[in-house]
């Protein structure tokens, strides 16, 4: 029996679809107009670039790759198949969570709560249209959140429905903007076209779900999707390829004959990381299809201490600039697949059935080159990111505790913000090092710019000073508050003879380069 609310939802559905449709045609006639001479005029821009104005140039660049990337997206929307994607299984909540991993750099100022129950139930639809489209969905609820916020996400069996939860406390959208969502070129924001949103509509109705959008200006959005779940699980593996081969030829020369195919299908594979391939590419110079090729190159001649020195390069790269880990990954894990794909229609097309222990030995071997790079990229990696922390550390230690030398004799050392017992260790070992080092013989500590120090601190900082004079150096203390004054005289701990105290930083400035000079 079918009900009014069904009977709605496919009406609806209907009519987006439509809509959808009707915007495809225009996109796709706009496309072929437009999207070939933008390509050529890129090209003539490129050659120009060595006698034109630079920057005139490179601004027409970027205007061109926004115009192809925006003709790009409408040839999505108008041909979502574009891919050729088969339908296979997937399990939305282990998609969501590798997509998780790729915002790990935005999630420091939010609150991420997911709430995931029958994981373990299966939708069948294309995983890369879909990763694309949560992927979007995730990304627009961080963007609208500024500072401090909570992203909150759901996974839940219903009936016969698989239904996600994406709920963020933004800036939300006002209820006569909700209903054009999923608008081609429609936008909440300053700089985006709407396209994201399109995608996510697109790709639900078509695996013949529904998404509802639930929103308040200033309180947050959440968006519900419902997923019919998957009957029968078919597993799917590897896929049989268009690919190019010629008799007795070697698995590493198999690679160059199908080269263009390889890239396309890693692309493929690597759904969420090809968008960031020109961004990476601008970040770090670079370019992630080549450094694949290479890196299938080491692995296939097995040549180990090239692929360790790659390895130890792309971690230095990726540390220095900060780029994200999680993209990294998923792109190598990307190139596995790919080579296992390559490697399966190689044994179909090559017939070498009789030779198995030959194959599965290439397998192995793939396997264990690839998981080394991966070892020793995550060990420069960690390495380059530890100096660096190392250097920031000593870096603040420095600024913490800023001696400045007014003559060869005479240092000031003035203290600002809270002084608590981890601090004046650090200035401890400072103090004492630059005393031995550089033989100073008066230090003034000016105390104007401190918060009041504990009972536990004030202790510590006495001790600081008898070390001083056990060094032979005379300290001058100037800057004290009353609230200080009062810590040190609850503490009776005669070092008062150890020190000297004027008023000012000045006063103490004067008297210590007078007393120098009718010394001498």
């Amino acid at each position: 029996m079918i009900t009014d609310g069904s009977v709605k939802q496919e009406s609806e559905q209907g009519t987006h679809l439509s809509q959808l449709a009707s915007v495809g045609q225009i996109a796709a006639g706009i496309a072929h107009e437009v999207k070939n001479p933008l390509t050529a005029v890129k090209g003539f821009l490129q050659l120009l670039e060595q006698d034109g104005r630079r920057e005139y140039i490179q601004i027409a660049q970027s205007e061109l790759d926004n115009a192809l990337a925006t003709l790009n997206n409408l040839l999505q929307v108008s041909k979502p198949d574009l891919e050729n994607e088969d339908f296979q299984t997937i399990y939305l909540a282990v998609e969501i969570e590798s997509i998780l991993n790729l915002f790990q750099d935005k999630l420091y100022n939010i609150r991420l709560h997911t709430e995931f129950f029958h994981t373990n139930i299966p939708i069948s639809g294309r995983k890369n249209q879909f990763k694309k489209a949560f992927f979007n969905l995730i990304k627009n609820a961080i963007e609208s959140m500024v500072g401090i916020g909570t992203l909150t996400i759901s996974h839940e069996l219903v009936g016969n429905e698989v239904i996600v939860k994406i709920k963020d406390t933004g800036v939300g959208i006002s209820a006569d903007k909700i209903q054009l969502l999923g608008t081609p070129f429609f936008t909440t924001k300053e700089q985006g076209t709407g396209m994201g949103l399109t995608q996510v509509f697109s790709v639900v109705y078509q695996h013949g779900g529904n998404i509802t959008v639930d929103s308040k200006e200033n309180q947050g959005t959440m968006f519900t999707i419902k997923i019919p779940m998957m009957q029968q699980v078919k597993q799917k593996g590897v896929k049989t390829l268009n690919l190019h081969y010629k008799e007795k030829l070697s698995m590493k020369h198999f690679f160059f004959e199908n080269r263009q195919a390889f890239e396309e299908r890693l692309l493929h594979e690597a759904i969420n990381v090809k968008d960031k391939i020109e961004e990476i590419h601008k970040i770090g110079n670079i370019n992630l299809l080549s450094n694949a090729h290479k890196l299938v190159l080491f692995v296939l001649e097995e040549r180990g201490h090239e692929l360790i020195s790659f390895a130890k390069q792309e971690g230095i790269a990726w540390a220095k600039y900060s780029l994200t880990l999680a993209f990294k990954l998923e792109w190598i894990q990307a190139i596995r697949r790919t080579v296992w794909d390559f490697l399966y229609n190689y044994d179909l097309l090559s017939k070498t059935e009789a030779d198995r222990l030959a194959f599965y030995s290439l397998e192995k071997q793939i396997n264990e080159n690839i998981d080394q790079f991966l070892t020793y990229f995550f060990i420069s990696y960690s390495n380059y990111k530890d100096e660096l922390l190392a250097t920031h550390q000593k870096m603040v230690d420095d600024l913490s505790v800023p001696i400045i030398p007014i003559n060869r004799e005479i240092c000031i050392l003035p203290l600002i913000g809270p002084i608590d017992s981890l601090r004046l260790a650090i200035i401890q070992d400072k103090v004492f090092s630059e005393i031995e080092n550089h033989h100073i013989q008066s230090l003034i500590i000016d105390l104007s710019g401190i918060t009041p120090m504990k009972h536990d601190a004030t202790v510590q900082f006495i001790k600081l000073i008898e070390g001083i004079s056990m060094m032979g150096c005379k300290t001058f203390l100037t800057g004290l508050r009353a609230e200080i004054v009062k810590n040190l005289i609850s503490i009776d701990a005669g070092f008062k003879p150890m020190a000297k105290f004027k008023g000012t930083l000045e006063q103490a400035l004067n008297d210590v380069i007078n007393d120098t000079e009718r010394k001498r």
